[in-house]
């Protein structure tokens, strides 16, 4: 009888504080073995990653797959597809742009169903905080929400923007759930105005919509969220940052004692605003690209630890959504999910020489400790789940509409080139994704909806 089902052999790895060539053994989907060399006549399967790196398996907490109802945007099969391409063994979903969105026990309930039948990696999923909803928040926390979203801006779908005594109230309950409140921070009002007034004017181009969303409007916003998080006592967690100024207040926050994190993007850190009007509205997000000068604080807030972890907002839509000449008008979201390992090995790591470690913290661990999931996942260690993926940092990948696995093949990302390749992603000790054939396998009767370890008992 084989001791493993699958071996990986001779293959750079990337442990929490240390990177060594090791074996990586096997069983039930469980790592049971780190080793110098184990005898491959042990094994069902062998995985040769000779030359190559192994990381822990990306956890991207911050995804818009837009079941039910708007699959034809995008679907769990999809997504998950360029997740697992990209490296990426969890994501969390969003509870927007879905009809209905997430925001009741029944809505939740659907959407796990639809996950589970669909995704070909882990999944978890957010319920929504909306004006109106706060008696469901505790139904589906129960049934294992990873935590609520909030917009304190209009969302541009069914999904309402929480004013500030939706937020109050809001946060007041999810601090008895002991959960955590994800907040897209932009000061609605402030935008509102300055958005009237472009449109009075007839000003619809791409600089008029970045006057109308400048950094003051986000640091606006989580200033007020930071009160009421003190007030409150609920966590907090500030999806999208953009600005070196929101970084430092969420800070100062975290030094008085607060309970927050923070995340940015991969858009933020490769792009800027002379890219969007340069490529124009495939490059529309919000908050929307910033300066040079912007995106490199954002690296050196990387670089000092300041920037909790990495999520993609892998936000798509179809391509007529992004057709208009009236830049308040085109659906605002990057299509970007498949490229967030890569951007931090290739702009971190291989440019900027951030550690390996470091990359994956920012990209799996943070998030698993972050959400209640490590040490079962988050890490490479015994004992954990053989969630991983192998990383060629030899060979160069420019992205191609090709090999674009969400449904609609526009990105910003079009055209740009990555020097280092994912060639294989592993699942709970299956492979679902192999570059060379091009091939994904999905789970057969299993379910993919993680189950945090901590706050599980929901008060």
């Amino acid at each position: 009888m084989k001791k493993y089902d699958l071996l990986i052999k001779s293959g750079t790895v990337v442990l929490e504080n240390e990177v060594c060539v090791i074996d990586i053994g096997i069983y039930e989907g469980k790592i049971i073995a780190l080793k110098s060399t184990i005898d491959t006549s042990l094994a069902k399967e062998v995985l040769r990653a000779e030359g190559m790196h192994v990381l822990p398996g990306a956890i991207d907490i911050h995804v818009h797959f837009d079941e039910p109802a708007r699959e034809h945007w995008e679907g769990f099969d999809n997504g998950s597809k360029a997740m697992a391409a990209g490296g990426c063994t969890t994501y969390f979903d969003m509870p927007l742009n879905g009809v209905p969105p997430t925001i009741t026990k029944e809505a939740f309930l659907n959407k796990k169903k639809l996950g589970n039948e669909k995704s070909f990696v882990n999944f978890g999923l957010w319920g929504g905080l909306v004006p109106g909803n706060k008696d469901e928040l505790k139904k589906m926390a129960r049934q294992g929400a990873i935590g609520f979203k909030a917009f304190m801006s209009e969302a541009g779908s069914e999904f309402e923007f929480s004013d500030g005594l939706t937020l109050y109230e809001g946060m007041k309950e999810i601090a008895k759930l002991g959960k955590v409140l994800a907040l897209h921070a932009e000061k609605d009002k402030t935008i509102k105005e300055l958005q009237k007034q472009k449109e009075e004017q007839g000003l619809t181009s791409i600089r008029s919509y970045l006057e109308t969303r400048p950094i003051e409007v986000e640091v606006e916003a989580v200033k007020e969220a930071l009160e009421y998080a003190e007030q409150t006592g609920c966590s907090l967690h500030f999806v999208h940052i953009s600005s070196k100024e929101a970084v430092d207040l969420i800070v100062d926050a975290k030094k008085r004692g607060e309970d927050v994190t923070l995340e940015t993007c991969p858009h933020y850190l490769l792009f800027g605003e002379k890219d969007f009007v340069q490529i124009g509205a495939l490059a529309k997000c919000a908050p929307p690209l910033r300066s040079k000068a912007e995106q490199e604080k954002l690296w050196l807030s990387i670089e000092k630890g300041e920037i909790d972890m990495i999520s993609s907002d892998h936000s798509p839509c179809p391509m007529d959504l992004k057709k208009s000449n009236n830049m308040f008008e085109v659906w605002g979201g990057i299509s970007g999910g498949q490229y967030t390992l890569q951007t931090m090995i290739t702009e971190g790591y291989q440019k900027r020489s951030i550690p390996l470690t470091k990359i994956a913290q920012l990209t799996s661990t943070a998030p698993a400790k972050r959400f209640g999931l490590y040490p079962q996942k988050g890490s490479i260690q015994v004992g954990g789940d053989a969630d991983l993926t192998i990383v060629d940092l030899k060979n160069s990948y420019i992205v191609k509409q090709n090999r674009m696995f969400f449904k609609h093949k526009h990105s910003i990302y079009e055209g740009y080139e990555f020097s280092c390749t994912i060639r294989y992603t592993i699942c709970e000790g299956e492979i679902v994704y192999e570059f060379d054939t091009n091939t994904f396998q999905q789970p057969i009767n299993k379910s993919r909806f993680v189950q945090q370890i901590e706050n599980t008992n929901v008060r």
